[in-house]
């Protein structure tokens, strides 16, 4: 038998985080994107509207979560989830084996929320998400949202194996001119993130002066991240290293390991050492950490940036799905 409750007070969405950990370690759709170690940092830096998180419980179990919240408009309430924008993948979390009982008592809970128009963007290939349907509710078809350029990756050989010959001589010329600039060093950020994130803020603003000024740019998505890196760094997700050259650090990159896959999140570098292309660096380095690590695709994530390509990634599409009420049409 399963049960289920809306939660619309950020005490108890807090609270649900050690069950929301055990779910989603299981759930076969998971990214980190759907942890609680990323949605909770983020309601508490944005809280755009009012909660309407949807929890399925088996027992004393959470088997099912819909992380959503109701956005207030003129037009009517557009219920969407926890982590829209600035999360690459998004989706709902069910345990393996009752992902279609799951998604039916989410379907037939999210009626008595007060809503016009239903919204889960981001959506990977087999989400969950995907599968939701309900007689009283009216879907529209799939479509496609956004590109995610990913490369596959195998072995301890990865670069030489899996990376076009032009990106390989790039990359050494890249090394050849930071080595004829001074000593390199790539350093491992885990130990100081406070110190690792003020690196990147600063290297991230600097790539994008003038242009945006990049997302960091925005007070909230600091605080989010300041909020995030350590509690995802507690489930051993986070990778991050910065580069120095002669000790200045140049670059930094941040990114995220989870099961078999390498995601690459945002990135920054000093213009002022283009030639040397430490954002190219780190992204190599991070590449053959991820092979030896074991991953076998290397996610550059939302966006069809031209330098993705470079690396041999391919476009996998996430889908983009809208529900309304069948009663109000």
């Amino acid at each position: 038998m399963l049960r289920s409750e809306i939660i619309d007070d950020p005490a108890a969405f807090e609270a649900l985080a050690p069950r929301w950990r055990e779910l989603w370690a299981h759930s076969r759709t998971a990214t980190p994107f759907q942890s609680p170690a990323w949605l909770v940092p983020w309601w508490r830096a944005f809280a755009p509207g009012e909660l309407a998180t949807i929890a399925v419980w088996r027992g004393d179990d959470l088997v099912g979560l819909a992380p959503l919240y109701l956005e207030h408009a003129t037009c009517g309430s557009r219920l969407l989830p926890v982590g829209i924008s600035l999360s690459d993948y998004l989706d709902v979390l069910c345990c393996p084996g009752i992902e279609a009982a799951v998604a039916a008592v989410i379907a037939d809970r999210v009626l008595a929320i007060n809503w016009s128009q239903w919204i889960l963007p981001d959506l990977p290939a087999g989400a969950a998400g995907l599968t939701i349907a309900h007689p009283a509710l009216e879907a529209d078809q799939p479509v496609d949202h956004a590109a995610c350029p990913v490369l596959p990756i195998a072995g301890d050989d990865a670069l030489a194996v899996c990376i076009p010959a032009r990106r390989r001589r790039q990359l050494r010329r890249a090394h050849n001119a930071a080595r004829r600039r001074g000593c390199v060093s790539i350093i491992p950020a885990q130990a100081d993130l406070k110190a690792f994130f003020d690196h990147l803020i600063r290297l991230h603003g600097a790539r994008w002066a003038g242009r945006g000024d990049g997302v960091l740019a925005d007070p909230a998505a600091e605080e989010f991240h300041r909020q995030a890196l350590p509690m995802l760094a507690a489930q051993g997700l986070v990778r991050c290293w910065l580069v120095a050259i002669d000790h200045a650090v140049v670059g930094a990159y941040y990114g995220f390991h989870h099961r078999h896959r390498a995601y690459a999140y945002l990135g920054g570098f000093d213009p002022a050492y283009a030639e040397e292309s430490p954002g190219a660096i780190l992204i190599g380095h991070a590449i053959a950490e991820a092979a030896r690590e074991g991953a076998r695709e290397f996610d550059f994530l939302r966006g069809q940036e031209s330098y993705k390509y470079g690396w041999g990634a391919v476009d996998q599409w996430t889908m983009r799905k809208v529900w309304t009420r069948s009663m109000a049409r």
